[in-house]
């Protein structure tokens, strides 16, 4: 590799990581702030904190915040940078070789800066004290949220992985998913950790408005959930997983499944066609007649239950419209 390749390379991963700074401002402006709002609205009039969540309401409100957020900047920053915005998605995209070390470094510095630059953003725009750093809730002890923010986080990582990672006809609205994914862990995970899953998102917010004794939790158990996330993920690969339910990525609708109605009618009637066309079925139900004409079939062709349960699955014969067609 020469050095203007090498020159080039970089260039577009600081490029790519200065995009990846703006995006990661957008989603945490756009989640944080829907957190701090909630924190607002409350009955009491003041702040109140992350987790416990006072009502259901305030927990979809902050779970809707972060899960739309990330959709949206997601989807405006998919075709640019990838839409990372986290540094264990970061760590996972290295593991299976989608960016480069470079790239992964200065992604996971983008990232930590644009937290820092979102969470002072809603500092200087918003009234009161910032309340958006997540820390474990009552009861919860160090490895319970470890443990908690490792599955969270693994589930949004292997979200990543199986949506926009794997190409497919559906890639490009991958934005959706991972935001529902982000949105239904928050459902779980704000009541017991605040649902941190980003290491990014918590240590900006931890740098303007004071770091709690729990921090290293966001740090570690992000981590190992992409461990986790990512080994399914190579796991699936490795046996080939597209193999065990093909064709659900394709749209063609000869790939659906037969008529079962005239898989039925093929089984259950005995037809017997005439010189002059007619076709002449018999029920083994009710054994009465029925004739229906069908002009393009060739003429004193005789069809029986096993005939025509053993034809070739592309010949199906239904009724339609009054006469018997063979397609």
């Amino acid at each position: 590799m020469d050095s203007h390749t090498l020159f080039r390379d970089l260039r577009n991963d600081l490029i790519a990581a200065f995009l990846e700074f703006i995006g990661t401002i957008v989603f945490l402006v756009i989640g944080m702030g829907g957190i701090q709002a909630a924190s607002m609205s409350s009955v009491t009039g003041g702040a109140v904190p992350v987790n416990p969540v006072p009502s259901v309401e305030h927990l979809v409100y902050i779970a809707a915040s972060m899960g739309l957020g990330l959709l949206v900047s997601a989807w405006l920053f998919f075709r640019v940078t990838g839409g990372v915005f986290n540094p264990a998605v970061s760590t996972a995209l290295l593991l299976v070789g989608a960016i480069g070390p470079i790239r992964f470094i200065l992604y996971c510095l983008a990232q930590i800066l644009g937290a820092i630059a979102a969470s002072a953003i809603l500092l200087g725009l918003l009234p009161g004290q910032l309340n958006v750093t997540p820390s474990l809730g009552p009861n919860v002890n160090t490895a319970q949220g470890v443990f908690i923010e490792m599955f969270l986080t693994s589930f949004l990582v292997l979200a990543v992985l199986m949506l926009a990672v794997e190409k497919d006809r559906s890639t490009a609205f991958a934005p959706i998913g991972i935001g529902m994914t982000l949105f239904a862990c928050h459902l779980f995970g704000v009541v017991y950790t605040g649902a941190g899953m980003n290491a990014a998102r918590v240590f900006g917010p931890a740098v303007v408005s004071g770091f709690n004794s729990d921090h290293w939790v966001y740090w570690l158990g992000p981590f190992l959930g992409s461990l986790l996330a990512t080994s399914l993920y190579a796991f699936l690969k490795h046996i080939e997983y597209w193999k065990l339910n093909p064709g659900q990525d394709v749209d063609d609708f000869d790939q659906s499944p037969p008529d079962p109605v005239a898989r039925v009618w093929a089984i259950n009637w005995k037809g017997l066609w005439d010189s002059d066309g007619s076709y002449h079925i018999t029920s083994e139900l009710t054994h009465g007649p029925l004739i229906l004409t069908q002009s393009n079939m060739g003429n004193g062709k005789r069809r029986t239950p096993s005939t025509l349960a053993n034809s070739d699955s592309s010949e199906v014969v239904e009724k339609h419209a009054g006469r018997v067609e063979e397609v």
